[in-house]
Order: C-alpha cells, then sequence, then structure tokens
C-alpha cells in the first residue's frame, strides 16, 4: 500500500518529532519533512509536494494561515490541516478560508488527527471533536431574537440606554422611573429573551444591531 505522505509545520522540535514518530509508526503514513518555519515549509512544500501538511496556525515569520495561502499556490495538490492550541471556532473558520482541508487542536488524541489526515485524502473536509462540540454550544445557547418583538416600548427604551452604556441609575434618572422600576424591567427583558445575565444581554445588543 502507497503510504500517504506528511509535511510536519510546527515551532516546537520536540511537538514535530512527536508527531512524525507516531504517524511513521503507522504503516498508511510517511513523514517526509519537518519545518519549524513557515518560510521554509513553502519551500519544501514546493519541492516535495507532500499530500498532507499539518500546519500549526501559531507560526513565524508568518502565520500558519498564510503560509497555507503561499502554498495553495505553489503546491495545489497539498491538504492543509490547521493544527492550534485555538479551540475557538473562529480560528478554524479563517484557517479554512486561508484554503487548509481540516482543523484540529492540539488537545485532539492521536487517532483523531489520523482520522483527519485520512478523511481529508478522501476529499472531505474535517473538524475536531472538540470544535463541533463548541459550535454546537453556541447555537444552542443562542439568543432568541425573534423575541424582540415581544418587548415593550419601554423595554426598548432601556435596551437603547444599556447600549449607551448608562447604569441602572443612570437610566432611572435618564427616563424619570425609579431604580427598582428599571430593574424591574431589565429581568423582564431577560426572561423574555431567554438569557441568563446581564453580560449576555450587553453581547446579545452588540450582536443584533439589525434586530434593535
Amino acid at each position: 500500500m502507497e503510504k500517504i505522505t506528511i509535511m510536519i509545520v510546527e515551532d516546537h522540535k520536540l511537538i514535530r518529532e512527536t508527531w512524525a514518530f507516531i504517524l511513521n509508526k503507522d504503516e498508511q503514513f510517511q513523514v517526509i519533512a519537518e519545518c519549524g518555519a513557515t518560510d521554509e515549509a513553502v519551500e519544501k512544500a514546493e519541492l516535495l509536494k507532500p499530500q498532507i501538511i499539518l500546519m500549526d496556525i501559531n507560526m513565524t515569520p508568518y502565520t500558519g494561515m498564510e503560509a497555507t495561502q503561499k502554498i495553495r499556490q505553489c503546491s495545489p495538490s497539498s491538504k492543509i490541516i490547521g493544527l492550534s492550541i485555538h479551540s475557538q471556532p473562529a480560528f478554524a473558520k479563517r484557517m479554512l478560508q486561508s484554503g487548509a482541508r481540516g482543523y484540529i487542536t492540539k488537545n485532539s488524541s492521536t487517532e483523531e488527527m489520523k482520522t483527519a489526515i485520512l478523511e481529508v485524502m478522501k476529499g472531505n473536509k474535517y473538524l475536531c471533536e472538540e470544535i463541533k462540540e463548541i459550535m454546537s454550544a453556541q447555537l444552542l445557547n443562542q439568543p432568541d431574537t425573534q423575541a424582540v418583538h415581544q418587548l415593550t416600548d419601554r423595554e426598548m427604551q432601556i435596551i437603547g440606554c444599556i447600549r449607551d452604556g448608562l447604569s441602572s441609575k443612570e437610566i432611572g434618572e435618564k427616563l424619570q422611573i425609579s431604580l427598582k422600576t428599571v430593574e424591574v424591567h431589565r429581568h423582564n427583558i431577560l426572561k423574555k429573551l431567554k438569557l441568563k445575565n446581564v453580560a449576555s444581554l450587553v453581547n446579545f445588543i452588540n450582536s443584533s444591531g439589525s434586530y434593535l
């Protein structure tokens, strides 16, 4: 069976060598290059045309995302899988937008790394379980924007004041209502929008300009 050729791009030598050792023990894979810098990675990718490139995104002299874009130009047949300590979906999205075919975190298991390589070789995209779980949690915890129409005019006024950074006392003074009344309105707003606390309300206001 022909082995899948792999290049590892990671600035920590111990991690590079560990990954190479693990992958080379599997008869499906052959690590043909290891790079500690992205300029070297681009040069070796163009010369060796590895089938898979494991790319750390926090690299120098330019980022793994920039290196991915450069490699996609000089070695378009190479399929790149982003590797990172970052588990925020935004990093995975940016890496995929740069041309990568997969993204796994450094919390991923050895078996998941191998699964990612095999799936990407089949032509599929791959996101590790950690990223998918976080994305699912974010979707489940999204506020109900359809509930905005349930808000009263006074509640909309208070949301506007919160967006302007006013405290409950300042809101009361501006709208000429008591502090207790402001707090009741804030409680009702959270309940209607299915939000847990004021911090989540602020996040909702900042991300829902088109609804408010």
